[in-house]
């Protein structure tokens, strides 16, 4: 009980804070997502999920920090390595990370001897799971929690660079997640293909790179508002269609 209170009471605070790409975020690489499932892996997800679509799961993450029963997944949702390293050659931490838990729930997923709703729990942190990988600012660095300790103010109120891409960009934009979603599932074969390539070890490595662009980006204390999100809007809906186009691709091969 001492050492699960322990892990609760350290990790939360390492690399994130209260929300990753927030709700609305993640219910657009959901909805991008099913747009493009075969139709074996809809049949299959349809199963698991009772109906439900991608965008209706794709928050369960995040909803269960709450319970301190499933505090050793807090680790799960990031991973922090020294900016400029590439993830297969950085120190990796003991209670696992973004990586290792994408590999374990596409594991326990596909395994059809796991029992339904363990297969069901890890389905659904992998939907999440993939949209954070895309968010920069989780795989990001350590000394300043993922950007939690970089202080700034977005349209006059108090935030940080965490926040800001988790939430602050994509709320002040004013569009729902159907919106958003409709309007960046349009991509040509060419180009999803090009989105699709690679492997989850070449993605977390994408944001990170991307991440250490967005550390210059900003200064502390800074005031931040209509220009910020004029300069970085393009970058965050880039991100939401490549996090939305590669976990169709990860849900295809999977029950492929």
């Amino acid at each position: 009980m001492k050492k699960s209170l322990l892990l609760f009471v350290l990790f939360p605070v390492v690399a994130f804070s209260n929300s990753f790409w927030g709700k609305t975020g993640h219910r657009v690489t959901g909805e991008i997502a099913q747009n493009y499932l075969s139709g074996k892996a809809k049949r299959a997800l349809n199963d698991l999920l009772d109906g439900h679509s991608l965008a209706f799961v794709s928050t369960f993450a995040d909803d269960i920090k709450a319970d301190r029963a499933y505090s050793k997944y807090s680790p799960w949702h990031y991973v922090n390595y020294p900016l400029g390293m590439s993830y297969r050659d950085s120190e990796k931490s003991e209670y696992g990370d973004i990586i290792t838990a994408i590999e374990e729930c596409i594991t326990k997923v596909k395994d059809k001897n796991n029992g339904r709703e363990d297969r069901i729990f890890h389905l659904k942190m992998l939907i999440h799971l993939v949209g954070d990988l895309h968010q920069p600012m989780h795989a990001s660095r350590a000394e300043d929690k993922g950007g939690n300790d970089i202080q700034v103010q977005w349209f006059g109120e108090g935030s940080n660079l965490h926040r800001v891409w988790d939430k602050n960009l994509i709320e002040s934009y004013g569009m729902t997640y159907t919106e958003l979603a409709s309007e960046l599932k349009v991509v040509s074969r060419k180009k999803r293909k090009e989105i699709q390539a690679g492997t989850i070890y070449d993605w977390v490595d994408e944001s990170h790179e991307i991440c250490g662009d967005l550390y210059k980006s900003v200064e502390m204390g800074e005031k931040l508002g209509y220009r910020y999100s004029y300069d970085y809007n393009e970058l965050l809906f880039q991100q939401l269609q490549k996090g939305g186009l590669r976990l169709a691709k990860i849900l295809n091969e999977v029950f492929g």
